[in-house]
C-alpha cells in the first residue's frame, strides 16, 4: 500500500525570511572587488555602533540591503560604496551577476530585479568611518 502522493519533495511548503535573502544579498555583494562596504556613511556609522551594542539587531551583513520576498520571485535594493578608480558600472553589473547567482542558487527563487544605489566613493586616503570605541 503506498502512501500520500507524489514525490516527498512536493508535500509541503516552503518559506525563506527577507533577511536570509538578505545576508545572501550582502555577502555576495562584499565578494566583489571594487566594493569597499555596503550602506550610506550614515548607516555605516550607526550600523557600527549598533554592532558593538548587546542585543543590536541588524546584523552588519545585511547593512544596505533590502529586500522583498514573494513566494517565488525576490526584488533587491543595495546600497553600496565603491573603491576610488574602479569603473562603477563594471562594479554594478559584476555585483548583480554575483548577487542573483547566489540568491537563485541558495533559494530557487528567481530575482526579478537587483537595484543598486552608489551612495560614496572610498577615497585612496580617506579613513573608514567607524566611530572609536567609547571603552576601552
Amino acid at each position: 500500500m503506498r502512501r500520500g502522493g507524489g514525490d516527498p519533495g512536493t508535500r509541503g511548503r516552503t518559506t525563506i525570511a527577507d533577511g536570509v535573502v538578505e545576508k545572501i544579498t550582502g555577502m555576495a555583494a562584499r565578494d566583489v572587488a571594487g566594493v569597499h562596504a555596503m550602506g550610506s556613511g550614515m548607516s555605516r556609522t550607526f550600523g557600527a555602533v549598533r554592532d558593538r551594542v548587546p542585543g543590536g539587531t541588524r546584523s552588519g551583513v545585511t547593512r544596505g540591503v533590502k529586500a522583498e520576498v514573494g513566494e517565488k520571485q525576490t526584488a533587491l535594493d543595495l546600497e553600496i560604496v565603491v573603491e576610488y578608480g574602479v569603473s562603477i558600472a563594471d562594479v554594478a553589473r559584476d555585483v548583480r551577476e554575483n548577487v542573483v547567482a547566489a540568491v537563485e542558487r541558495m533559494t530557487g527563487l528567481e530575482v526579478v530585479e537587483v537595484n543598486i544605489a552608489v551612495s560614496d566613493v572610498k577615497l585612496p586616503d580617506e579613513e573608514d568611518e567607524e566611530p572609536e570605541p567609547r571603552i576601552r
